[in-house]
């Protein structure tokens, strides 16, 4: 609507068609082949499951699959998954700079640490295993893993073993109220909260069901800025909420799943601007993914990390912060900054290299 309003992307208007898939991947498939045969080549669907299913059907077809935050971490590999573009870091980027994180808060030296990585045991919480054994083989840390079932409320035995071994810090690829659960579970075994590093899905809900004074201390690794100061966020609320135009409620605008979205949209939308203002009205496959390749530190207006993105990096550079929650807000701590970036590349290749659309 804002785009629409201010006169389009370079005087087109924005058309974004919905279709509910479920998160199952043959409703994905069936709208992915119903929308192709309407005329539309650029997709995003929001779950890793429908995404790679679809993924060898649009490689095949040369239609451009938008995949940030979600996917196959090595579709960032733009010499092999030439028609997707995941912008913005991996799961296996962000677990790396997690590492890097606790290594500066160790003063350099992850050789007598011990980090503990809580996960649910699925193929969303088990991603960044790989990349987290071969930190520890490299900086000599002990890694610690510790399964939790779906759906993440029982998480009493892998608490307790934590207890046991005490890890000088817990990286955690818990989901919603997984989260919860895990702050209670710290409070019982007496381990620090702000020593349990989260991946990017915690939001301001699950802050509130731990209790805001509660989760003081509380780390999350990043993907984007939070809070409600950032200026395309601030317009929103400014422009359309604040006369009651706003999309759906207001609640939501005030949570960084929302800022998520729109990163995602906006680096579409940059790579669109791009295609028309190099390449001419109408945008084709082509088009789109030679501008999607000329997005240079692009960070929307400070919205997220800025992202550069090239014919072989279609991830854009894998930067993510740390940020802290401080009782009322998120305060970061780090810059936005891409670490081990020579060991994610190697198991990104290593990956790839199996890909076949068939």
């Amino acid at each position: 609507m804002y785009t629409n309003d201010n006169g389009g992307i370079e005087g087109h208007p924005v058309e974004i068609i919905v279709r509910d898939h479920g998160n199952e991947p043959q409703r994905g498939v069936e709208c992915y082949e119903q929308l192709k045969r309407d005329g539309v080549f650029i997709f995003n669907f929001l779950s890793t499951p429908v995404t790679n299913a679809v993924l060898p059907r649009a490689m095949k077809d040369g239609n451009v699959l938008m995949q940030s935050f979600v996917g196959r971490g090595d579709a960032v590999d733009g010499e092999v998954f030439e028609w997707v573009f995941p912008v913005g870091p991996t799961y296996w980027q962000q677990a790396a700079n997690d590492v890097a994180f606790i290594k500066g808060q160790m003063d350099g030296d992850l050789s007598n640490a011990k980090i503990g990585f809580i996960y649910l045991d699925y193929p969303f919480g088990q991603e960044p295993i790989e990349i987290l054994k071969t930190l520890s083989e490299k900086e000599g840390f002990e890694l610690e893993l510790y399964p939790v079932p779906l759906p993440g409320s029982d998480q009493a035995g892998a608490w307790s073993k934590i207890r046991r071994d005490k890890p000088d810090y817990v990286i955690s690829w818990l989901l919603a109220g997984g989260h919860v659960v895990a702050s209670k579970e710290m409070r019982r075994n007496r381990f620090p909260i702000d020593r349990y590093l989260s991946v990017n899905w915690l939001n301001e809900v699950d802050i509130a069901n731990i209790g805001a004074q509660e989760a003081k201390g509380i780390l999350r690794g990043t993907n984007v800025a939070g809070g409600q100061e950032v200026p395309i966020v601030k317009t929103m609320l400014d422009t359309y909420y604040a006369n009651g135009k706003g999309s759906g409620s207001e609640e939501l605008v005030r949570d960084v799943y929302y800022n998520t979205g729109m990163a995602i949209y906006s680096a579409g939308f940059e790579a669109a601007r791009i295609a028309i203002s190099e390449n001419g009205w109408p945008i084709t496959p082509e088009s789109m993914k030679a501008a999607y390749e000329s997005i240079e530190n692009f960070d929307a207006n400070g919205l997220m990390a800025p992202v550069t993105v090239t014919d072989k990096d279609h991830g854009g550079g894998g930067k993510t912060r740390v940020e802290q929650w401080n009782g009322q807000t998120w305060v970061p701590l780090t810059d936005w900054s891409a670490d081990y970036l020579d060991v994610v590349w190697e198991v990104i290749k290593h990956s790839s290299a199996t890909f076949t659309t068939e």
